[in-house]
């Protein structure tokens, strides 16, 4: 291929470096007011009153709001959100109040003289005590909401979601088996951090149009959650997302949208725009549920695991609106990428009074498994069997079984990927041990699996038009949060179209402009929006082929597309240019043959079939498995308990490799994405308050974390993906934390159950292992 699998440079590249590319906070609109948020300081507290009258006859202010003028509940999921508290507050940093002004000073100010009531109640600070009788209600009308049909809440406690898996016979299998093991991890909440904060901005013209500006992942999704919220239809609404500077999920629903609406509507439909401080990004946008698991297994002498009862238990946040769907999809992979005939598995979705929990890189998958790849070396070390082995014996291959009971696709390269990365770091020779006595060194191994998490209807769609010079307008709605989707979409098109890339420019996040794009999640974008452009240039070379066939007098059968022309297979110097078949084709009587060139494409996976609500098997309730594992070496110093990253080695089944520059890319960040949840990440509460709300008490990797590298893929070509290309943007994150905790083991002989391994942890672990 010419372009597909080429080291293509981003498009977006020199908007990115000079600065010309707009972000939604580079944005000034005439008469723009600048909005401010009041902030709860409790986590769990009734609102007794809120008096906003200081605030709306402070000069400057334009409108002030509470929870009450915006009554109507919102999600994507579940509808358990609003956009501000209505009669009590439910996690602290929740909004109470807002205000316009016509400087963010004046607002700020404004914000400071609404004065607000409380009375505060019990909080519910830990999900497994949430789950229990008698625990705080935090929304005692849980089954009112609407909620999606795959999900099943526990009315009259606070789990919003309770998935099973049960498969096989897992007590027969218990009473059966060698050995069993019990375990439990712990893994905390985190940040998203991504380098660009929130910012939205809302204008709401006289004509009851409303058009929202927002740095966000799915437009489309967006629009469907504030269509639904504020009664505005579809064609009267319009969501502009120009560029986004990183997101990792945290822009994939909606959060400060809801605010600035109401603002814009009040302040007679002047713009108003709102955006995040830091402090804010951390305490009111998503972060990373916190998950607590535990394991029990039966394993036969052999290695063979013929059982695993397990439990997650999400510590879902205030609202779990969209933090539902992360404790279901964490079922579907409940026992990670292995191959295991009995399995009992509880997934809870559970509130709390904490921040809200939402979708992070990995989607759940990286919680458990830093809990599934520890286990597995636990009973591999007890057994005496070496980690790589019991992977090895372990692991789905083609043919198998998941543990949703699906069969494990011929595609299914986990065998050689783990074999792999052995190879490369090296695994089986003890690592050369640092003149520095005090510090040692250790390697571990982990493997990983992830899914795009989507509906049977998760739509994609793609429209190119062919300019009068032979270039291209590519339309999309899937998002480049940083992933470098713009560039592999055009890389696609340019394939098809067989144009440079160069020649080709791609449009996206407008929902009045561009077309449908389910969402910007879930490491889908290259597999299905990458299909619907091949099915939109697709449609456009089948119509420039027939207008070829007619000028040419060649059949469309004999001609092809090669380097901007279409071309006679038989007769190469018979060719005609796209270019002067943009606009049809004319005819000296008058008659013309078709209009301009637009091509359109949809794509929707036909393969994602529907769960059993009871035992959560399926035949396929997800598209594909991407499979993969990350190596690691490390070095710790037992003074002072510090851990240094110093080789990694990650092999993944990608399909397909569009662009390797960009792929390995999104592994080399992934991989150091990884390492900061293994060693330093961790939002630290107290009571349900912050303690750790900026990058000065919250760290996270810097260049001196980055450790070597080795990259290696395996091309197994997904057989509906674009050119055979499968996911891989989120994926390799998920082995790198217990890849790092089994190094820890194997240098050290401790084994720390919960992130992040913290110097302090570490020190902790090797006097409690002296002591005994």
């Amino acid at each position: 291929m010419k372009y597909v699998g080429q080291r293509v440079s981003r498009v977006d590249g020199i908007k990115k470096v000079t600065g010309d590319l707009k972000y939604v906070d580079d944005i000034k609109l005439p008469g723009m007011l600048h909005a401010a948020v009041k902030r709860s300081p409790y986590a769990h507290a009734n609102i007794i009153s809120i008096d906003t009258s200081k605030a709306e006859k402070l000069p400057g202010v334009r409108a002030v709001i509470i929870g009450k003028d915006l009554p109507k509940r919102a999600g994507l999921y579940l509808t358990d959100k609003t956009f501000l508290a209505i009669e009590k507050v439910r996690f602290y940093g929740e909004g109470v109040a807002a205000v316009a002004a016509e400087t963010l000073e004046i607002a700020q100010e404004a914000i400071e003289l609404i004065e607000v009531e409380y009375e505060e109640i019990p909080a519910v600070t830990n999900a497994v005590e949430g789950m229990k009788p008698g625990a705080p209600l935090i929304h005692p009308e849980l089954e009112n909401y609407r909620i999606a049909p795959v999900f099943q809440i526990i009315p009259g406690t606070n789990v919003s979601e309770h998935f099973k898996l049960r498969k096989g016979d897992v007590d027969k299998a218990f009473e059966e088996a060698d050995f069993v093991f019990d375990t439990e991890f712990y893994v905390p909440h985190i940040q998203h951090a991504p380098i660009e904060n929130h910012v939205a901005m809302a204008k709401y013209d006289k004509d009851g149009t409303l058009t929202v500006w927002a740095s966000c992942q799915s437009p489309y999704a967006v629009r469907a959650a504030l269509s639904d919220a504020f009664d505005v239809p579809l064609h009267k609404l319009r969501v502009i997302s120009p560029a986004v500077g990183g997101g990792f999920g945290a822009k994939a629903g909606t959060t400060l949208e809801g605010i600035v609406i109401p603002l814009s509507m009040r302040a007679n439909g002047r713009p108003v725009k709102l955006a995040y401080s830091r402090e804010e990004e951390f305490t009111s946008s998503y972060v990373r549920q916190a998950m607590h698991s535990k394991f029990k297994t039966g394993v036969m002498n052999d290695g063979r695991i013929v059982a695993i009862k397990n439990e997650f238990v999400w510590d879902g946040g205030a609202f779990t609106e969209y933090g539902v769907n992360i404790a279901k999809s964490a079922g579907f992979a409940a026992v990670g990428p292995y191959d295991i005939p009995n399995i009992w598995c509880d997934s809870y979705c559970v509130y709390t009074n904490h921040p809200v929990g939402g979708p992070y890189r990995g989607f759940g998958m990286a919680e458990i498994h830093f809990g599934i790849e520890q286990n597995l070396d636990v009973i591999a070390h007890k057994l005496g069997i070496d980690p790589v082995e019991i992977r090895r014996i372990n692991a789905q291959k083609p043919g198998g079984t998941t543990a949703t009971g699906a069969r494990v696709d011929d595609a299914c390269s986990l065998v050689q990927c783990i074999e792999k990365v052995a190879e490369d770091i090296d695994y089986f020779k003890q690592p050369e041990q640092p003149k520095d006595s005090k510090k040692v060194r250790g390697k571990g191994i982990a493997s990983g699996m992830k899914a795009p998490s989507m509906p049977t209807n998760a739509a994609s769609s793609a429209i190119v038009r062919i300019n009068e010079d032979g270039t291209a307008y590519l339309s999309v709605s899937a998002q480049d949060i940083g992933q470098g989707s713009d560039t592999v979409l055009t890389q696609i098109a340019a394939e098809v179209l067989s144009i440079p890339p160069e020649k080709i420019t791609i449009n996206t996040g407008d929902t009045q402009n561009t077309p449908y794009e389910w969402q910007t999640v879930a490491s889908r974008i290259t597999y299905s929006a990458g299909n619907a452009v091949i099915k939109a240039c697709e449609d456009v070379k089948e119509q420039l082929l027939k207008l070829s066939s007619i000028k040419l007098g060649i059949f469309e059968r004999d001609l092809k597309l090669e380097d901007g022309y279409v071309v006679s297979k038989i007769y190469p110097d018979k060719k005609v240019s796209i270019a002067e078949l943009a606009l049809g084709l004319n005819f000296p009587d008058g008659s013309a043959v078709h209009g301009p060139l637009i091509g359109r494409g949809v794509f929707i996976p036909a393969n994602i079939l529907n769960f059993d609500l009871e035992t959560g098997l399926s035949d396929n309730p997800v598209t594909f498995w991407t499979y993969g594992a990350n190596g690691v070496e490390i070095e710790v110093d037992t003074e002072t308990g510090h851990i240094e990253v110093l080789k990694v080695a990650a092999c993944w089944d990608v399909g397909r490799v569009v662009n390797p520059t960009l792929i390995e890319g999104q592994i080399e960040g992934a991989i150091v994405q990884g390492i900061g949840s293994a060693l330093f990440e961790e939002i630290k509460l107290d009571n349900g308050k912050f303690l750790n709300k900026s990058f000065m008490d919250y760290k996270i990797p810097a260049v001196g974390d980055m450790p070597d590298m080795k990259l290696t893929f395996i091309e197994n070509p997904q057989h509906d993906g674009p050119f055979g290309a499968r996911a891989i943007a989120e994926p390799a994150m998920i082995p790198s934390a217990p890849a790092i905790a089994n190094a820890l083991y194997n240098a050290l002989g401790i084994r720390i159950n919960r992130m992040p391994l913290t110097p302090e942890r570490v020190l902790n672990a090797l006097k409690e292992k002296e002591n005994k």
